[in-house]
């Protein structure tokens, strides 16, 4: 199973960028996407960003995964 995260741009430097994870922030490939720009979202997938994303579509998902999370932590309780 792969997964695919959505993080924010932070910081764009040639063919990296630097992008939160919710407060991780983290070197990306972003070879892919080269009209990528500071304040866009990214779906990132090994590494790489591959696909832009609708800021409300991010924060949805972001939230899903917040969610799923807390579920966790109560189910280690």
């Amino acid at each position: 199973m792969c997964l695919a995260v959505p993080g924010l741009v932070e910081v764009v430097n040639g063919d990296f960028a630097e992008v939160d994870f919710g407060g991780v922030r983290k070197k990306v490939c972003v070879t892919l996407l080269p009209e990528l720009k500071v304040g866009e979202y990214v779906i990132v997938h090994t590494g790489y960003a591959i696909e832009k994303m609708k800021p409300e579509e991010a924060k949805k998902t972001l939230a899903l995964f917040e969610e799923m999370a807390e579920i966790a932590r109560t189910m280690e309780q």
